[in-house]
Formats: C-alpha cells, structure tokens, sequence
C-alpha cells in the first residue's frame, strides 16, 4: 500500500490488479502505468498522491510497466507515463446480442463506438437512411441493423454474407518466416516502445546478424494471435528460421552462454 491511504496502492501482479479492478467496479479506478527510469512518472507519481487525498472515493493504482507485462500487453501501453480510467459499464442489450452472433459464426470485424462521437452518431442515420443501431457494413455497403443479422442466421446466408479472410494461422505462418530471423516487438529497428523491445535491440545489434523486426503495435491481430501461435504470452518474441527461439530472458542467456550468434545464424 502506498502510504497511509486506502485509495492508493500499487499492483505487482496480473492478478492483484484484476482483483483490484473487481473489488472496486463501482468506482472510478485510475491507473498509472510507470517506470522507474522515467523522471516524469515520478512526479506523476507524486500528482496521484494529491489527488487520491481529494478524491476519497476514487481508486488511485501504480503499476510499473514492465514489470507486469501480462496487463501492459493487455492494454497496450507503448509508452510511460500512461493513465487508464476504468469503470464498470454494461454494453447494450442489442449491441450484446449481435457481439455474441459474430463470434458463435468466427467473424473478423471491428467496431466503432457511437457514444464516444455524437457527430457520427447523428449524421451516420442520415447517411445510411438507418435511424437505429447497432449497424453492420460489410466492404462499405449496410447490411442492417440486428433483425436483419438474425435473419441471415436463420437462413443460412450469413456465411456468404461476409468476405472470406486467410486464416489467421495461415498468416503467421508466412509472416515468420519472412525473414531467416524476425523480431517482433513493439516498435521497430529505429525506435523501440518499450524497455524490453530497446534491450532486445541492443543485443540484436551487437551481433552483427542480419534481421528484420515487425512493429505488433501496427498489428493487433498479429500480437494477439502470435501469444496463442506460439504458446508464448509476451513479447518481444524472436523467431529463426521459422521456429520460436524466445523472448529477451532467453536471448540474454543464450548471449552470456556464448551460443546467440551461431543460433541466430541457424547452426544449432
């Protein structure tokens, strides 16, 4: 616990910060995602103190980055200081129902929040002649609104209806063996996002093997398949090859052991 108050602490885990978020649902939860080598953070730091003594009923969380990559993955947090704002909301009853349609049928989407830009909201009726929502669009043209979803449900058109993708798996599997030795991490060659990914650089680069490095910040669904793909849950992930060799734990024993420069270059 940070000081005397019951409002601001620390989270040094994945699961304490999940249970954190639990047990304060009710509440505005502030997190402040930080590192030590940052002097900005400590004076947020410092500012988050402050506020937690004014506002008793909100809960103040520092979470240091990098040491808990599980939830800065989970958040995407490219760069510190970062604030999160969380508070328990219910998504509605119809946007629910055809959320739970387009993944019993494996369909790839992304969605927009109307409630976070009235403009759209408003003009987006006019210009699709739909005065309700939720509203699906597939390659630009309105399918309609959940009545309609449930329709192609019924009749079995909904597979036809929406565009066919390359499978995900497909996918990584070109993807890592793009290159004889790939790195992925956040950021790239010429800029790092994160402690781990600058670390892994530096290495990298001292071993005078060619490689090339993908940004998982550009590619949500390459981050989050590659976790599951590889069985391996953080990143930076390093592959040869092919083959998974690890992320930077991994490459640092491998330096110290003498061995990364031939496992870079395939010979083990």
């Amino acid at each position: 616990m940070s000081g005397n108050m019951a409002n601001l602490t620390d989270a040094t885990s994945l699961q304490q910060f999940e249970l954190l978020l639990k047990n304060n649902n009710k509440c505005l939860t502030v997190v402040h995602f930080h590192a030590p080598w940052a002097p900005q953070c400590s004076q947020m730091n410092d500012v988050m103190a402050e506020l937690a003594k004014e506002h008793k009923h909100t809960m103040f969380v520092k979470l240091e980055a990098e040491a808990v990559p599980e939830v800065s993955e989970k958040y995407e947090i490219a760069s510190v200081p970062t604030f999160l704002f969380f508070k328990k909301f219910d998504i509605p009853g119809f946007s629910r129902q055809i959320v739970q349609i387009l993944k019993d049928h494996n369909v790839q989407y992304s969605s927009f929040d109307i409630l976070s830009d009235e403009e759209v909201r408003q003009a987006l009726k006019i210009y699709s002649n739909w005065p309700t929502y939720p509203q699906i669009y597939v390659n630009g043209e309105l399918v309609g609104g959940l009545d309609i979803l449930k329709e192609l449900v019924e009749s079995g058109e909904i597979e036809n209806t929406f565009p066919k993708t390359v499978s995900l798996e497909q996918r990584l599997k070109s993807l890592i063996n793009k290159s004889s030795v790939l790195l992925f991490m956040k950021g790239n060659k010429q800029a790092a996002k994160c402690g781990f990914s600058r670390q892994i650089l530096e290495i990298m680069n001292g071993t005078g093997v060619e490689y090339e490095t993908f940004d998982i910040l550009e590619d949500e669904e390459v981050r989050q398949g590659l976790k599951s793909y590889s069985n391996w849950p953080t990143f930076p992930q390093l592959y040869v090859k092919g083959d998974l060799i690890g992320g930077l734990d991994i490459v640092k024993e491998l330096k110290e052991n003498g061995e990364l420069v031939s496992v870079l270059k395939g010979e083990n």
